[in-house]
Order: structure tokens, then sequence, then C-alpha cells
């Protein structure tokens, strides 16, 4: 088996189909999927041609556009391992990466090309190419090679791996193979009904490759990638109106940034997860687009998708549940996922279970414990081994991965939400559990004047730091409500530099730490 085996198809089935479009400049850009095909074919020819041979690893380095598509899918097709590192984790991650995982050749940009003036990890890789002329490198080929057919492979051959800095803030890698890349298109193509024809605005990495194997077109985003709170939400209406754009899945702030500029667009169908999705947002988004379809969808790296939720389908008493702090909804998990809700151990490792043991810490219906989750698309371990230790449950032959995240599950089976384990908050005199955050601060979210809400420990005191102007007679009731000691207004509150949506609460302490007395 091979993934580029699907592009190889479409290729022959619908060869004008238009697989990519973007824009450059003034002008746009588009590939269809037998040029593309043609394109992945000669660069695999070029990486052989440079000495890299089936199993070699290949680091990116470069911006979300067709040729980094065409390069990662020539990886795939010559049965070599593309790498990526979250760059937004900070530099430091490239060197502990390389030493992790030594790569035999360097895919970037000219831009990026320089980092190997000050990386010394960067100028020990053998081989360099970029995607446009830059020195001492191997340029993108321009030219079409004959097709040929992509190396056959055993579905547990490395296909991606991908450095992140984690919650605990130790790099970890995650390793998919060919296997769980095509079990993890399954799982997305109905959790987000993709279907051929469909024309999608693109932000999200992973989703143009579940585009591709789809048969659908995925135009680029017009926009910094890297910094969805940073939108241009004229740009995106521009290719909305140029473009028979019909969906788009992105973070919430993407969405939440087009809204505070008054320029949303009029999508058929919206997809939004990678961070907590609040309802104020998404009644702000039916208010103005009533006939827009909202899916919230919940996943991690490690499993993606878990469970999605259609906001059409919510009931009054769901809205109420989340106005009154009782979590976010995020909907049944998908067929491909197995889930249970066990005891809160975050942080310490976990033994091998028997199936009677792993029983024994699974709490029943409406219990807020630690989500796990189990299937043929989700992570089953980390490259060598590092950090599987806390976050992977082995179960007889079934390995469990601990997403890190609250919740509890309803009668109906449903996920809710509660926040991070690490972020709950120990309970006060006369408290019988702890608190978690996701289920207050979406109450808080919904108060006027609220843009975002984080509840944290701080000194021994419950702590809500507010970023907005909200009233204090909103706020005195939710004060009482949760037994908070101190509404602490600030001008921004940190997120995490990939969606610009996830609370940094380890950043959000260390902020509060230095400003002593003044959030004391």
């Amino acid at each position: 088996m091979n993934l580029v085996d699907r592009l190889a198809e479409l290729a022959q089935a619908h060869p004008e189909r238009l697989a990519f479009i973007q824009e450059q400049g003034s002008k746009s850009v588009s590939i269809t999927y037998d040029k593309l095909y043609e394109e992945v074919c000669a660069g695999a020819e070029s990486f052989r041609k440079a000495g890299l041979k089936q199993g070699d690893t290949i680091l990116f380095l470069h911006h979300i556009n067709i040729q980094l598509y065409a390069a990662l899918l020539a990886t795939f097709h010559a049965g070599m391992t593309a790498m990526f590192v979250d760059l937004a984790a900070g530099d430091h991650l490239i060197d502990h990466s390389l030493h992790l995982h030594p790569a035999q050749a360097y895919f970037a940009s000219p831009k990026a090309h320089l980092l190997r003036f000050h990386s010394a990890s960067l100028r020990k890789i053998p081989r360099h190419f970029s995607s446009k002329w830059a020195p001492f490198t191997t340029a993108w080929p321009k030219y079409r090679a004959a097709v040929h057919s992509p190396a056959q492979l055993s579905p547990d051959t490395p296909a991606l791996i991908t450095f992140t800095s984690g919650s605990t803030g130790k790099p970890k890698a995650a390793c998919r193979t060919h296997g769980f890349l095509t079990a993890q298109h399954q799982a997305l193509s109905e959790e987000l009904d993709m279907q051929e024809t469909q024309v999608d605005l693109t932000t999200l990495p992973i989703f143009a490759l579940a585009n591709l194997a789809s048969g659908m077109t995925s135009v680029i985003a017009d926009s910094d990638l890297s910094a969805p709170a940073s939108v241009n939400a004229t740009r995106i209406q521009q290719q909305m109106q140029r473009y028979p754009i019909t969906r788009c899945a992105a973070s919430p702030a993407f969405f939440r940034a087009m809204l505070d500029q008054n320029a949303f667009p009029d999508f058929r169908t919206v997809y939004t997860g990678g961070a907590p999705v609040f309802p104020s947002m998404l009644e702000r988004i039916s208010q103005q687009h009533p006939s827009t379809q909202l899916v919230t969808v919940y996943g991690s790296t490690e499993a993606e998708p878990i469970s999605h939720c259609n906001w059409s389908h919510c009931r009054d008493e769901d809205l109420e549940a989340m106005k009154n702090g009782h979590g976010l909804l995020v909907g049944k998990p998908n067929a491909y996922t197995k889930i249970a809700i066990i005891k809160d151990h975050n942080g310490k490792p976990l033994p091998k279970l028997s199936p009677e043991g792993f029983e024994a810490i699974t709490l029943a219906t409406g219990s807020p414990g630690e989500i796990v989750v189990t299937g043929d698309h989700v992570l089953k371990g980390y490259l060598n081994g590092l950090g599987d230790d806390e976050t992977k449950i082995h179960v007889e032959d079934t390995v469990w991965h601990r997403t890190g995240d609250a919740g509890y599950l309803d009668e109906d089976g449903r996920i809710w939400l509660l926040g991070r384990c690490s972020a709950k908050l120990a309970p006060k005199a006369g408290e019988t559990s702890p608190i978690y955050p996701f289920g207050v601060e979406a109450q808080a979210m919904y108060l006027p004047g609220v843009e975002r809400a984080a509840l944290v420990d701080h000194e021994g005191k419950r702590l809500l730091a507010i970023q907005g102007k909200a009233s204090d007679p909103s706020l005195s009731s939710l004060q009482a409500q949760w037994n908070i000691d101190l509404i602490f207004p600030m001008d921004t509150i940190p997120v995490d530099k990939r969606h610009n949506a996830k609370i940094e609460y380890p950043a959000l302490r260390k902020l509060l730490a230095e400003l002593g007395d003044n959030a004391g």
C-alpha cells in the first residue's frame, strides 16, 4: 500500500479536476489532479537521484502552499518519511528533534534555509532541497516526469513524524504510518462529510491531505496560517467571491477574528476545533448566518477525530447546561473511536492492566474524570517510546491513549469537556470535588463584554482572569457560584501559538506571579 495510491487513482479518473488553488501575489495559481501527480512523480525521482532511498527521512520547514504538498506527497510516493517541527515551540526544538531522529535531507523555502547559519544540526543534514533557487541547494524540479507507481509498502511503514512541545513542555514525536493515516482519513471523511467535488477553504495541513484523498478541491486560505487569529477577513471574502467555496475547517480563533472584523464569509458548512469552541462564538455566527451549518470537532494530534457536534442538534437544555457551567458538549464518539472515562490520574503513569483492572478505574455515566480513547486512528505510541509512560495504558493487546482532557459522558453517550486535567483546581472547604476550568470559562464567556476567561489557582486563591470589559454586577453571581476569590481584569490572556485559542495556563500563572500584589 501507499498513501499516494489514491492520488494516482484520482489523477487517472478525474485528470482535469482542480486539486489546489492558491494566491500568489496578485494572481491565482492552481494545479489539477493529473498535473499534481506528475509533479509528485518528478519530485520522487529528484529525491532518488540525489541519493535518497526508501526509509530515509526528509525534514520540512516550509509555509503551506502547493509546492509543499507536492514535495510531501513525493516523499510518501518514494517510501520516505516526512518530518515536521512546530517552530512555535521555539528554535531549540529543531536541534532536539534532529538529535532524537536524524534526517537525511532538508526541504525548505529559501528563507528557511537561512536557519542553517544558526543551527549546527541543520548544517549536518547532508542533502538540501529548496522550493525555489537558493545557494547550495537542489531546486524543486520544474519539469513533469513520466508517471510511475508509488513504492508499495507495509501499513506500518512510517510516513509522517511531527514534533511538538506537548502539554508538559517535553518534546514528543508522533509517528504516523501509512496505515494510520489511511485509517485517519476514513474517520475524517465520514466525520466531516467529505465528498468529491466539494471546495474547501483550507487552513489545517492534515485536512488538506484528507481533502485530496476524498477528491475535493482545496483553496489554500490567503492568510498567515501560522497565526489564525491574525486572519485578514477581507482577503478571505475575496477568495469566497472568486471560487465556489462551500466549506472551511479552522481553529476557532480564525472564525472569531473574522467575526470581530464584521466580515464573516457565507460558508455553507464550518468545522472548528483544535481548541475549546465556546457556544458564545457559535451563537454569534448562527445569528449572523442562520443557514451556515456549524460543527465542532473534538480530537488531538494523537486521535483525530474523536467526536463531533452539530450546533443545530444542540437541545435547549444542552445550551442551558453550558451556560451554567456544566462543560462543553462535543457530541458522541464516532464509530472508529472507543472511549472511556477513568479516574483522574493526571501526571501519574499507569501500569499494564487486565480488563478487570481497567474496568475498576472506569467511571460511571455522569462522573467526571480523565478521557481515554482507542482505535485504529489513535496513536499507539511516540517515537522511541518517549512520552508513552504517562500517556498510554496497555490493557492486554489494546493501547488506550490518555488525552489529558477531563470530561464525562451523559446518558446519551455524548462527551462533555471540562478542561485539561492539569488545570483542575483543588476543592475548597465544604466542596466535594475539584473544579475544572472549561465550565466556568464557558459561563463567563456568555457575559457581555467578556472576550476570554481563564480560571486558575494563584497563591492559594481561586482567580478568574477576564479579558474584555465586563461589568461587576454581571460577574458577581458567577463569583459566588464558584467560590472565586478574585476577578482579575487583563488586557491579554496568553494563548497557544499554534491555534491562538487554547489558554496557556502555565504562562498565565507566570504572568500573574510577575504582577505580584496587583494580582493578589
